[in-house]
């Protein structure tokens, strides 16, 4: 994007003339200025530096008695569905411009982008070309608050890569090296991972963050480049409001001290006399990684930055709010250094996990992980429009409860099940799981005097059981999960989870374990398949290694096992098909009514 267009240009205009203007408004340019009729390219240095160009020369410099016109330099095949809005009143609500936005199609993507300019300017994707060329249409001129939005193609990657091939027409090979600069050559650099810092502040301050007619916030965006929401709608009455900060981690953290620092003097000028902590709301997800094994990566911040750092209790998280408050005190710079930490471990964690979930994108085709929650893609404040959604897939290292936190329709399973199995068809069975985990895990597992095995069976819906130790020196100790397919969804997910979070496999290792469930021994060779065809398809379906060992003399029960073994979500697809498989075995052994009977048979086909 920092191909530039120069259009209404005279025919006296010279490359001097042009040389002469970018060098008096410090505009850096890479290459020569090419002088066409009506109208020039140049390749500038940056796409800062093209911004710049476009701000502060298009309709306001004038060449040979006409007004410059400068935009991004855009081939018609990548003219698609991408556009850039300049010059949006800088205190505009980011709901209203949403709401405009909507009025021409759905928006993909929405994302600020960092200028030196008062006005703001963002980047819009939407999800038909048609959409955007109406878009296109309609704002381009049009006044908002005094302010001519000013709107723009910008080269549009997915619009190039279904274009011709590089080498260029078919028949002829390319013409040349390519130009430097030019839009759509090679593979663009991805964006930088952004997660938004998540605050939470006492309601009485939010009036002295916003400011009078919002001077206040707009300043704060404007000084930090940073676009910053306060949800004052939510919860009404409560004590506390969430603020989500989006912008670069500098950015983050520079209005996350700012507001701070309002705060703090609001306190005084009002004899405030509490303590205002800094309080950080975090996915659950992360918060282990945070914590570290025995707590060291907690206790290294608190040393390091000279606060105490306190972490809401699982117990205070529902279906509906998977996040937990990191609650940090001391001094103003204090604070700002610890949520630097903080915010930097999490998105470590954040990008490990995305790393780790592309490896296995293609296990489940359809999977919906936004659905799942395990990342906070749908958390108040990240909408679709502004946040980085992680693609389809899976991953090993799962640490979330795996259940639908942000209003989802429902867990994975929903669509890939029978009726018979289905969550929430009716009332599912209960089912019994033996997972094998190391046995040196296993006081991670049970937590200080029982809490944590305490609070995951709570929160999961199960009962979770560590046996007693087998042998002299065992090195896998079994724990025993039962309960519904959801219950053991959440349940298995934390604990393949924590394994990680703890250190008991590798940074770059995956976390595989053992399963064992049980099967009524008539039903094995369904499991099985004739000539093991269906367990030979079990394996290729979802990754996992199914065993049904031979020779197994079954239990009291007349039960035998099937042993299953892989990472978190193959060993979940594997147990959710041989359910399916069983369900079907018990409904063709249930009895056929007699024919005494006045219920109606099935007709034939």
């Amino acid at each position: 994007m920092n191909k530039l267009y120069i259009g209404n240009v005279s025919a006296e205009a010279s490359e001097e003339d042009f040389e002469t203007i970018f060098e008096q408004w410090k505009i850096p340019h890479s290459g020569p200025f090419l002088l066409k009729t009506g109208y020039a390219f140049v390749d500038c240095l940056d796409e800062k530096a093209a911004m710049k160009a476009i701000d502060v020369l298009s309709g306001k410099v004038e060449l040979h008695g006409k007004l410059l016109e400068v935009e991004h330099s855009v081939p018609k095949r990548q003219r698609n569905c991408k556009l850039q809005i300049r010059n949006i009143p800088p205190h505009m609500q980011w709901e209203v411009l949403d709401g405009m936005l909507a009025q021409y199609g759905s928006v993909e993507n929405c994302e600020q982008v960092n200028t030196d300019t008062e006005t703001a300017v963002v980047n819009v994707r939407y999800a038909a070309k048609d959409q955007a060329r109406l878009a296109m249409e309609k704002l381009n001129g049009s006044m908002m608050e005094n302010y001519a939005l000013k709107v723009s193609y910008i080269p549009d990657e997915t619009a190039s890569a279904e274009g011709p091939p590089a080498g260029g027409r078919r028949g002829f090979g390319a013409r040349g090296p390519p130009r430097a600069g030019s839009p759509g050559l090679g593979a663009r650099p991805k964006d930088p991972i952004i997660i938004p810092l998540r605050i939470m502040v006492p309601t009485q301050f939010v009036g002295a963050i916003i400011g009078k007619e919002g001077n206040t916030i707009r300043n704060i965006t404007k000084q930090t480049h940073s676009k910053i929401d306060i949800h004052r709608k939510e919860n009404a009455g409560a004590a506390e409001k969430p603020i989500t900060i989006h912008s670069t981690p500098e950015g983050c953290s520079s209005a996350c001290t700012t507001i701070m620092e309002i705060m703090q003097k609001e306190a005084a000028e009002t004899k405030f006399t509490e303590e205002i902590p800094l309080k950080i709301l975090a996915h659950n997800n992360f918060v282990g990684r945070l914590i570290g094994k025995e707590g060291r990566n907690l206790k290294k911040i608190e040393q390091d930055t000279g606060t105490k750092i306190t972490i809401s209790s699982l117990q205070d998280l529902t279906l509906y709010n998977p996040e937990r408050t990191i609650t940090v005190t001391g001094p103003i710079e204090a604070c700002a250094r610890a949520e630097e930490e903080v915010m930097k471990k999490i998105r470590e964690s954040y990008e490990s996990d995305m790393a780790a979930m592309n490896l296995q994108s293609n296990l489940i085709p359809g999977l919906n992980l936004n659905a799942l929650g395990l990342f906070p893609s749908g958390a108040p404040g990240m909408g679709p429009s502004m946040s980085s959604v992680p693609p389809p897939g899976a991953h090993g290292g799962c640490s979330s409860f795996g259940c639908s936190p942000y209003g989802a329709e429902g867990p994975f399973w929903a669509s890939m099940l029978s009726a018979s199995s289905q969550p929430f068809a009716g009332h599912p069975e209960s089912e019994t799981v033996h997972l094998f985990i190391p046995a040196l895990a296993v006081g991670a597992i049970i937590g200080k005097q029982g809490q944590h095995i305490k609070q995951l069976s709570h929160f999961a819906g199960a009962s979770i059981k560590i046996a007693p130790a087998e042998g002299a020196d065992p090195k896998l100790r079994k724990v025993i999960i039962s309960g519904p397919p959801e219950a053991q969804f959440k349940a298995q997910c934390r604990l393949f989870g924590k394994l990680k979070e703890e250190n008991f496999f590798g940074p770059k290792e995956e976390v595989k374990l053992e399963a064992h469930i049980k099967v009524p021994s008539f039903a094995a060779g369904r499991v099985i398949g004739k000539g093991g065809k269906t367990v030979n398809e079990l394996q290729n379906l979802t990754c996992a290694e199914v065993v049904v060992p031979r020779d197994q003399t079954p239990d009291e029960n007349d039960q035998v096992i099937v042993k299953i073994s892989g990472h978190f979500f193959a060993c979940q697809l594997a147990q959710r098909k041989i359910q399916e498989i069983l369900a079907q075995v018990r409904r063709q052994q249930q009895p056929k009514p007699s024919s005494g009977t006045q219920t109606p048979q099935p007709r034939r086909k």
